[in-house]
């Protein structure tokens, strides 16, 4: 079954994966909106036919797009996994969101998103001429390519002129037809898989088993590990995920996040003669 719509859909039924079997949140039914799924994509310009971004790290080693990660950032985008998303809550470009629905696990799916449904058509507007001592204020070098933000808008160095900075705020990808290869991996299920998946969302850094979790009808606990206590931006991340939380599961009337700080263990007596020894030792 494929989607209907605005939006072209082309689906390839492909053969189950016999792992999946048995597994608890694989299923065949139709996505529909409100699902929880996980799902890998490869997306490119239909213009140039450049892949420009892709969750599976095969693809972006063969597409030259590939990044190590060194797992210090809650905000690293280089995650080669399975994308999770909330069937349409507008996580993702509209069109996308409207080609997921209806599609199933056992396939896998070319999503045509036009620049409407995308990240809109280019606005000639949002192309500015920035005075360049602007940029060496704020300590920046300017560099044709590069991403700026200013005045809290993100935008792309196009060229740079004699005292003056060409700088465009569309979108990387305004104007142009984007295609999705999608492949549904897992329907979520269980509310603590949900509950995990939306921690994860938000810091991506931590690997999410290292989270603890108590459910009780109406409260929810969720334990910080300590790796996560001093990642920048963790306060904002925990109000996103109660937002979350409270949108999609109304039952729990409080979200509780627990830190606890450990005192540090001191070294046992004999730990501490045997470097006492090792000191005075002679070279």
């Amino acid at each position: 079954m494929c989607a209907d719509g605005p939006v072209t859909v082309f689906c390839q039924r492909v053969k189950s994966d016999p792992a999946n079997v048995g597994v608890v949140g694989v299923q065949a039914m139709p996505i529909k909106n409100g699902d929880f799924v996980l799902a890998n994509y490869t997306l490119k310009v239909k213009e140039s036919g450049d892949v420009v971004d892709t969750t599976i790290e095969s693809v972006a080693k063969e597409k030259g797009l590939h990044h190590e990660h060194e797992g210090t950032e809650e905000t690293d985008i280089h995650r080669y996994e399975p994308f999770f998303i909330v069937v349409g809550e507008g996580w993702v470009p509209k069109g996308l969101d409207e080609g997921l629905v209806g599609l199933e696990t056992s396939q896998t799916s070319t999503i045509e998103v036009p620049p409407d449904k995308g990240y809109g058509t280019r606005d000639a507007s949002k192309v500015r001429l920035v005075p360049l001592r602007r940029f060496r204020n704020e300590g920046i070098t300017p560099v044709p390519g590069i991403q700026v933000t200013l005045d809290g808008k993100v935008g792309q160095v196009r060229t740079v002129g004699a005292g003056r900075v060409q700088v465009d705020y569309n979108h990387p990808l305004a104007g142009r037809t984007l295609v999705y290869e999608v492949s549904i991996q897992n329907v979520i299920e269980k509310t603590e898989d949900k509950i995990r998946s939306i921690v994860h969302k938000r810091l991506p850094a931590v690997d999410q088993a290292k989270f603890g979790l108590q459910l009780n009808p109406s409260e929810l606990t969720i334990e910080v590990p300590e790796e996560a206590f001093f990642l920048e931006d963790l306060q904002l991340a925990k109000k996103a995920m109660s937002a979350d939380i409270e949108k999609f599961f109304a039952d729990f009337s409080k979200i509780a996040f627990v830190e606890t700080y450990k005192k540090p263990t001191p070294p046992k007596a004999e730990e501490t003669k045997t470097v006492e020894s090792a000191e005075k030792t002679p070279a």
